[in-house]
């Protein structure tokens, strides 16, 4: 057995995790899996194997204990997250009664697929800008699914990935329609500044390079180049470096980066790369669960 030890663990209340999977499998079984309930004798008691069906990267290993376990089932993990896996590889066994697992296999098997995907997914960005020797950090975004954020974002940091903002609450972040309203990048700015805590950051999005080196003039800690492309880019890292901005702000580039240029935008030298691609249009990784001994209750 290969059991690798889970990696950066970021789980909130187990009763709160538990009020979720509630929630997801109630959504699926209506008013009970009608299959299950005609076709399973009762007592009936079972052991399953959780398998790859391709290769990627295992996450969700902690959530996924939780799960089977807050509904009275049995697991035990043969990989931790952030492990890689081959097909027909083995990632837990699970022991206990047959209706119960069948009826929560579904779900559980879809949260499980969509986190490995998204840590897969991730892992590959980050791998591919390591090996072409760039330290640019690879990020997620808010585009996640709605329930969910927890989980993508969880998965984004299993891959080695940089989670950006969890929440809103997080950081100050004025993008293109606040500056709409504002209207200026200064006095939003300088408002932000004076209102929010010292422990707060304040990030600005900008369109062109003028509002970049503005947004950084003013005092902003991070600047975010949206939408700009890859020349564009290297043009305002140049531009901030000759009136000696560079070192006062973090840069990131955002919008339109895909697996296919993101090396391009790494070597115009940000500091961070966002990606919505990583969680809302991820693969799910292909997991399967088998029934390999059954102990048959009363018909």
């Amino acid at each position: 057995m290969r059991l690798k030890k889970s990696v950066g663990k970021h789980v909130i209340p187990k009763k709160v995790l538990e009020k979720k999977f509630l929630d997801f499998v109630k959504d699926d079984v209506g008013q009970g899996d009608l299959t299950t309930l005609i076709a399973v004798p009762y007592g009936t008691i079972v052991e399953a194997k959780i398998f790859a069906k391709e290769n990627g990267m295992i996450a969700g290993i902690e959530e996924t204990l939780m799960f089977l376990e807050s509904f009275g089932l049995q697991a035990s993990p043969l990989l931790g997250d952030g492990s890689t896996v081959k097909p027909k590889e083995v990632i837990l066994r699970v022991h206990g009664d047959a209706r119960t697992l069948l009826s929560i296999e579904r779900t559980m098997l879809n949260l499980l697929s969509r986190m490995s995907g998204i840590a897969t997914a991730t892992s590959s960005l980050v791998k591919k800008t390591k090996q072409a020797g760039y330290r640019t950090r690879v990020a997620c975004t808010r585009k996640v699914a709605p329930g969910l954020s927890y989980f993508d974002k969880k998965a984004v940091m299993i891959g080695g990935g940089d989670t950006h903002r969890l929440h809103l609450d997080d950081m100050i972040l004025i993008k293109d329609n606040h500056l709409a309203i504002i209207e200026d990048i200064k006095t939003a700015v300088k408002r932000a500044r004076k209102a929010v805590s010292f422990s707060k950051k304040i990030e600005v999005e900008v369109s062109t390079i003028e509002e970049a080196l503005e947004a950084v003039e003013t005092g902003a800690d991070i600047v975010m180049l949206d939408n700009f492309t890859p020349k564009q880019v290297k043009n305002t890292m140049e531009l901030m470096m000759k009136k000696g901005l560079r070192n006062t702000a973090l840069v990131e580039s955002s919008g339109g980066i895909t697996e296919q240029n993101i090396l391009e935008f790494a070597a115009a030298g940000v500091d961070i790369i966002s990606l919505g691609e990583i969680t809302d249009s991820a693969k799910a990784l292909d997991i399967s669960l088998e029934i390999v001994k059954v102990r048959r209750g009363k018909s």
